[in-house]
């Protein structure tokens, strides 16, 4: 009998072992491995705040995934009681133990407020942000107002982050003019890259930034984003070199901004190099005229088409592919993260035609008897039939 009871007990307590060890490695995994946050958040730690109210912002904030064991952790690396106040960015998946080390360190402290500057099209925009408000923000109603709020903010005492958003599918030169009307940055920019260099993108900068670095890092992302994109490029495609590859996924970036579009307009344009057909797209002519320099504010003529207007002295028709074979000289524009890889790996489809089709997207088609009538659908919904 005490035999058996032996027995049991040592069973009960191999048993114990296992499960406070299994704990142990899940605690383990929990505080060391990648943490809920799927896009970065802003948690704010009071003045005087202990580890518990500090727990409890970062579960609100979706940061954490235990709370006890963010509070074991905290203790045993005996950083609970080296909090620092302030407002802290969480990068998305942070673990416990990185927060833990960003909320000690105090060197990561962000601004309350953000100003990005938008450019894109329409040219330079402001928007501000509290970020710890979580009702939408009335925007002030022009730039200058913005900047005059961004003062008073300011002037008040608060600390604001500043960042500039450059939209996908600009100029060069659209984007070098939109950085020269940023008025808290400072500096000349007196190397201008080639066009479809700069990276779009959102960058963090500080007050009185320098131009030329911004510049010089839009265009290092870009190097980088291009030679990963000819890194990973599917076999067989009709482009022989990354600066082709360039050209061509400025064009997709000009053609849709459907982002589930890209892969199948890029599969477009390489089915017609494949063919040696001409790539027939609409932005190379536009480019050929305005250099991406101007806007081009009238409808496209039949001259410009044919090649035959007063542009061409300017050499606007070596970048009109309804009259040049292949790719055009050069890139039209700046094209994002995702025409890249497009162009790199085009959906795979025999269409070799596309139209718009009065929704923002296109009808795709793989005979010119199907574009034929998607042509005439779209011309019925433009006269409102």
């Amino acid at each position: 009998m005490a035999r058996h009871i032996a027995a049991n007990a040592l069973t009960f307590l191999i048993l114990g072992l296992v499960v406070v060890l299994g704990l142990l490695k899940w605690g383990n995994d929990t505080f060391n491995g990648p943490g809920p946050l799927a896009e970065a958040a802003v948690v704010e730690v009071p003045r005087g705040a202990n580890l518990a109210r500090v727990t409890q912002a970062l579960t609100e904030a979706g940061a954490i995934r235990n709370e006890t064991v963010f509070r074991i952790g905290a203790r045993y690396t005996g950083q609970d009681d080296e909090l620092k106040f302030g407002l802290y960015r969480i990068p998305a998946g942070a673990s416990m133990v990185e927060i833990l080390d960003q909320l000690t360190s105090g060197t990561a402290a962000a601004a309350r407020f953000e100003a990005t500057f938008t450019i894109n099209n329409g040219g330079v925009g402001l928007r501000l942000r509290d970020l710890l408000a979580e009702a939408p923000q009335e925007q002030p109603e022009t730039l200058e107002d913005a900047l005059e709020r961004v003062t008073a903010l300011e002037e008040d005492g608060q600390s604001v982050a500043f960042r500039v958003s450059v939209s996908e599918g600009l100029t060069v030169f659209q984007v070098i003019e939109g950085l020269r009307a940023i008025p808290v940055m400072e500096g000349e920019i007196t190397e201008v890259p080639s066009e479809g260099m700069l990276a779009p993108d959102t960058y963090a900068f500080n007050e009185g930034a320098d131009r030329a670095a911004l510049v010089a890092q839009m265009r290092a992302a870009q190097e980088a984003r291009i030679a990963a994109a000819w890194e990973g490029r599917d076999a067989g495609l009709p482009i022989d070199t990354p600066e082709e590859l360039l050209v061509l996924a400025s064009i997709i970036e000009k053609e849709t901004g459907v982002p589930q579009e890209r892969g199948t307009v890029a599969a477009v344009f390489v089915n017609r190099l494949n063919r040696g057909m001409r790539l027939q797209t609409d932005p190379t002519i536009i480019y050929g005229i305005t250099r991406g320099q101007s806007v081009f504010d009238r409808p496209i003529r039949r001259s410009d088409i044919d090649g035959v207007t007063e542009s061409r002295e300017h050499g606007a028709v070596e970048y009109n592919t309804y009259q040049v074979d292949g790719l055009p000289p050069g890139p039209i524009a700046n094209p994002g993260r995702a025409s890249l890889e497009a162009a790199a790996s085009p959906e795979a489809s025999n269409f070799i035609y596309f139209v718009a089709d009065g929704t923002g997207g296109h009808a795709f088609a793989e005979t010119l008897e199907e574009h034929n009538r998607n042509v005439a659908n779209y011309r019925r919904l433009q006269n409102g039939q």
